[in-house]
């Protein structure tokens, strides 16, 4: 499962935003305000999904989920290292305020989002800073005792990634190696994560968020290395949640929007990431996987059981388009030469519709 931290400053709607991101999951509400992180499933929307269950008509559907965590109250970057949601958090969604309203006062006193985007960052990198200064400081204490490649490796990213942050550069706007990341892997790094913020506007400005955008002097913050925006209105999302599904449309279009922006948000999460979905199907379940582009067949297997990629022989594989094509009968897609048997390497594709072979 995916895992996403929710960040922001007070009065921001992130709270808002989790619960509304949550509250189809089809699991328990997020955790009470007196823990140290509130955390929800939001389920990914996918169509393709429910075009598949209407044609298996399974016992369960069951999409792709993300986990979302909020720390409580307005806990600090620093804060976030602490929280095992954060720390393994796969990217981070910060909820940017832009919207004015008297009713909802700024922590700051006034709404400047540039201003605010900063600060975040800022704290993000001030944390990392205190992570990276506290590992160098082990590595030559280490290093006094036995000298080793592997230390030496290491000391030498670390002083890179103290550098940088130094100057005020978030460690995902450097270009590691393959095996330099790797070593970053263990230390946590906030300011390293893929960075999705959520532009909370107005609803005068969410179907055409650029003016606001330049108003707010935002260009240089949003266009930075492994960040990507949505825009949203959490009092137009409100709105939609409390609407029957047949109505939601024509109220999304008479804004000028095609699609709910938590529909938005969770589908830049996947682009940020690299992340696809395949799908297994029958009458039993129907059910979307998430995996990171490039994922061989054997480990996808692994991610529904163990024993499937233990026990891998091959994957019969064919694309959701043409299963849909001929009404979903895998007979008919082998009769037009549209199922594939691959073997444990397969790079598994978006729209993959999958069933293992395996041996127990």
């Amino acid at each position: 499962m995916l895992r996403a931290g929710l960040i922001g400053l007070p009065s921001t709607g992130k709270t808002t935003l989790l619960h509304l991101l949550t509250r189809g999951a089809g699991e328990a509400p997020p955790t009470p305000r007196r823990q140290a992180s509130q955390v929800g499933v939001a389920q990914v929307p996918d169509p393709r999904l429910d075009r598949l269950t209407a044609l298996f008509d399974p016992r369960r559907r069951v999409p792709a989920t993300v986990e979302v965590s909020e720390l409580a109250g307005h806990g600090s970057a620093a804060a976030m290292l602490d929280v095992t949601g954060f720390r393994n958090a796969d990217a981070l969604l910060h909820v940017l305020r832009m919207f004015s309203d008297e009713r909802v006062p700024h922590a700051a006193g006034d709404l400047d989002p540039a201003r605010d985007a900063r600060q975040m960052e800022d704290e993000l990198i001030l944390a990392d800073l205190g992570v990276a200064e506290r590992r160098r400081q082990r590595i030559h204490q280490d290093m006094k005792k036995s000298r080793s490649r592997g230390l030496d490796d290491e000391l030498r990213v670390i002083e890179r990634c103290r550098a940088a942050l130094e100057d005020g550069l978030p460690l995902r706007a450097l270009a590691l190696d393959a095996a330099d990341a790797k070593r970053l892997r263990g230390f946590s790094f906030l300011s390293a994560k893929p960075l999705l913020i959520v532009l909370n506007l107005d609803e005068s400005d969410v179907a055409d968020p650029k003016p606001a955008i330049e108003r707010a002097g935002l260009a240089d913050a949003l266009s930075g290395s492994g960040i990507e925006t949505v825009p949203i209105c959490a009092k137009i999302e409100l709105e939609i949640a409390e609407l029957p599904p047949e109505e939601r449309a024509a109220f999304l279009g008479d804004i000028g929007l095609t699609d709910p922006g938590l529909d938005r948000v969770v589908r830049a999460g996947y682009r940020l990431l690299g992340y696809i979905s395949f799908f297994t199907v029958g009458k039993d379940e129907c059910r979307a996987w998430s995996v990171p582009r490039g994922t061989a067949a054997q480990e996808a297997a692994g991610g529904i059981h163990s024993d499937i990629a233990r026990g891998f022989i091959r994957a019969e594989v064919v694309h959701y388009d043409a299963l849909t094509a001929r009404d979903g009968s895998h007979a008919a897609c082998r009769e037009h030469g549209e199922v594939r048997l691959e073997g444990k390497d397969y790079e598994v594709r978006d729209g993959d519709v999958i069933n293992f072979r395996f041996a127990t």
